[in-house]
């Protein structure tokens, strides 16, 4: 049996701001799932005060221990609990993790170098030595460096395997070195090992301690190994890329699927479309927005920040609500001269728009349900679920051939009456080239009966764990 930890800051249902929150919290259990009996498959997460009392009701105490970081002495609790034959594991300290927002504080350096600490610890506590460690992005790239420096010759750790996955390279956990021994409890003969462009860099050195290296898709490892995409890291990229691989995203096809969702207005499926009307209807009834079965709803849901595309969207919006029949739906926070784009858009066009400035997950599901076309322009994009989420919901992306955008969704035309592709895309990042796969979107939605074939395979297509979880296995196995 194959033993398998994973380690990150967040996981749904418990925790989670993110993507990364959504792939801890669906990865483990579809590797379960598909593995059975031949995996034990643990994940281990802080135990922030977001984490509601439902849950906590369910935990039993593992253990509990102090954790050494530097010249601090810790209190460590470890809570359990099971769900989908997956256990989960909390790191419990509330000076680090009651906090209400899960980042953003002043000492995140320390609140993470604690957890990632309190997680190789906790191996020995718990008797539970996995075969492979497999941290997530910077706020757990420590938990792989500590295991290398300070635990290798512990019995139980000798041959334990790693693979960190970057999630997002722009954020790496950069710090001066200056706190290396202080915060970290790092001797300075290993500066070596965690400088990088004269700043501590927490990615790094997971990069160059791990066994394997993942992206979470193939198109990301490639681009990351280019100076426009990875934030300086590049070149050690490039030293590493013997072992960088990257692997598809997939997204939950329990809590994401329109034939059993509690959170639409309508449940329906790809064999009939009629209830994804119905939601429609209901979404414009709820925003005020005139109840048209006709005009097709376009919806943006994400970051209101450049590299999402934002700045495209604005270039052409007012042309597109003065040439086009349509509805646009727009949902997320981000930068304010954004937010307040979309705000006095709605202003000028209050029967044809709505600027939902706020973050709402299950909105966020009746506006993929109610939607007929989602725009996703990304500059840049590592994975994306946004767009499978609504290819699953029957919204057709049109999308940016970048990152996981390029690896999930193909180019729509027609080989001899057989659709060919999933969605509608652009190369370049142009806002020009963005608006004329707009209108390509809205002329097939003009021809019903072409537009509904399209949204048929566009809902069929598999986004789930299933393939995916199977690549990590053989990744697993590979070390």
């Amino acid at each position: 049996m194959k033993k398998i930890l994973y380690v990150g800051s967040e996981c749904m249902p418990f925790a989670a701001t993110g993507g990364l929150g959504d792939v801890m919290g669906s990865l483990p259990a579809a590797l379960k799932a598909s593995a059975g009996e031949e995996a034990d498959v643990r994940c281990v997460i802080p135990l922030y005060d977001k984490v509601s009392e439902d849950w906590r009701s369910e935990m039993k105490t593992e253990a509990i221990f102090t954790v050494e970081l530097g010249w601090r002495k810790q209190y460590c609790g470890i809570l359990s609990l099971e769900k989908d034959s997956v256990i989960y594991y909390f790191v419990d300290n509330e000076y680090y993790f009651k906090r209400g927002a899960l980042y953003g504080h002043m000492d995140d350096a320390e609140r993470y170098a604690f957890f990632s600490l309190a997680v190789i610890e906790m191996l020995s506590r718990i008797d539970f030595y996995p075969d492979i460690l497999h941290a997530n992005d910077w706020q757990s790239a420590m938990s792989i460096v500590y295991l290398n420096l300070c635990f290798r010759q512990k019995q139980g750790y000798e041959k334990i395997k790693t693979v960190f996955t970057i999630h997002n390279i722009e954020y790496q956990g950069k710090y001066d070195m200056s706190i290396l021994a202080d915060i970290f409890g790092i001797d300075w003969k290993h500066t070596g090992l965690m400088e990088w462009d004269n700043s501590m860099n927490l990615m790094k050195a997971a990069i160059v301690c791990a066994d394997r290296v993942s992206t979470v898709s193939p198109s990301y490892a490639k681009e990351i190994q280019r100076s426009e995409y990875a934030h300086g890291l590049e070149n050690l990229l490039i030293e590493h890329n013997y072992k960088l691989s990257g692997i598809l995203n997939g997204i939950d096809y329990i809590y994401n699927d329109p034939h059993n969702d509690p959170d639409i207005s309508k449940k329906y499926m790809w064999r009939s479309l009629k209830g994804k009307v119905e939601n429609k209807l209901a979404l414009q009834g709820e925003l005020g927005l005139p109840q048209r079965a006709d005009v097709p709803m376009y919806s943006i849901i994400s970051r209101l920040v450049a590299h999402k595309g934002t700045d495209l969207v604005c270039e052409i919006g007012y042309k597109l609500m003065h040439e086009k029949d349509i509805q646009l739906v727009v949902l997320g926070t981000g930068n304010a001269e954004y937010e307040e784009y979309f705000r006095e858009l709605e202003k000028q066009f209050p029967d044809k728009v709505r600027a939902l400035i706020t973050y709402d997950r299950k909105l966020s599901k009746r506006i993929y349900a109610a939607s007929d076309i989602f725009i996703m322009p990304s500059k840049s994009e590592p994975c994306g679920l946004s767009q499978m989420i609504a290819s699953r919901y029957g919204a057709i992306p049109i999308t940016r051939e970048t990152g996981g955008l390029a690896d999930s969704i193909k180019g729509y035309w027609v080989d001899n009456g057989d659709i060919k592709g999933n969605g509608f895309t652009f190369a370049n990042y142009s806002s020009a080239e963005l608006y004329d796969r707009i209108c390509a979107a809205y002329e097939l939605y003009c021809d019903q009966k072409a537009f509904k074939k399209l949204q048929q395979k566009v809902m069929k297509t598999d986004f789930s764990w299933g393939i995916s979880a199977g690549s990590y296995m053989e990744l697993y196995n590979s070390i």
